[in-house]
């Protein structure tokens, strides 16, 4: 069954990037990520219509991911789909060959703030709770994110991303700032060394039951600088393709090498 959900989930990403409007789509949000409907539009010789009909399909095929600021629809490119085509195929038999798509998925936006920094949503054959628990318990997290995100998990809290080697030291650290389960969580992102305390990043996770199946959104904010931007795009990319592997076949992807 799950290779089937992978099967059709791809060949919707295939349909997809097949369309040279629908690429030249993504080409914009490459450039500038988070743009609005209107924004998309300029400049190209299309309807608003015609956008919102490509920009459904790319959502479909979780391309595409949206966050509401205000009365607008911002949309942002997610890298994650294409992180999975690489690892399943392209890393197997054409290495060389994936600067192009590489770029594509590890510098997602550039937008300003306040413009979330980056919105990665993945669907994941599972229920609510049962993904809140892989980002919340000790053991669940280790299994596929190779540390253990450890805390009470009530507002107010502190949250540490502990390592697996026994010494106790925790990589990131942070509070919690919203608790709602298996809904919500949102929560402040720092190394324990971080010389700006006060100006930690946010990751919020979003997770919405879609038919036998969770949308998951991370939402990371509040980036510093190129370096840490770079750190992120590719770490959540690998996370939540291992997070997904991991709770529709009970086996983890290499772990990744990020915290």
């Amino acid at each position: 069954m799950h290779d089937s959900g992978v099967s059709d989930e791809m060949d919707r990403v295939f349909k997809a990037l097949s369309d040279a409007t629908r690429r030249r789509l993504l080409d914009r949000l490459h450039e500038n990520n988070g743009q609005s409907l209107s924004e998309l539009c300029d400049g190209l010789a299309m309807s608003r219509q015609a956008a919102t009909q490509h920009l459904s399909l790319l959502e479909a095929a979780n391309l595409v991911s949206t966050v509401r600021r205000g009365r607008e629809k911002l949309h942002y490119l997610n890298p994650v789909p294409l992180h999975e085509i690489q690892e399943r195929w392209i890393d197997k038999f054409e290495r060389p060959h994936l600067r192009a798509l590489s770029a594509l998925k590890q510098k997602a936006e550039h937008a300003m703030s306040p413009k979330p920094k980056f919105v990665y949503t993945t669907y994941i054959e599972a229920t609510p709770e049962k993904v809140w628990e892989a980002l919340t318990d000790p053991e669940t997290s280790a299994a596929y994110w190779g540390h253990s995100n450890v805390s009470d998990w009530q507002p107010g809290s502190t949250w540490e991303h502990r390592r697996l080697d026994g010494s106790g030291v925790a990589d990131v650290v942070g509070t919690v700032v919203e608790s709602v389960p298996p809904k919500r969580l949102v929560i402040t992102w720092a190394e324990p060394s971080d010389d700006h305390p006060d100006s930690p990043s946010t990751v919020t996770f979003d997770l919405k039951p879609l038919g036998g199946t969770v949308q998951l959104t991370v939402t990371h904010e509040n980036l510093r600088d190129e370096a840490e931007f770079r750190q992120a795009a590719g770490g959540w990319s690998a996370v939540l393709s291992n997070l997904k592997t991991y709770l529709e076949t009970g086996k983890p992807l290499s772990l990744p090498a990020w915290s």
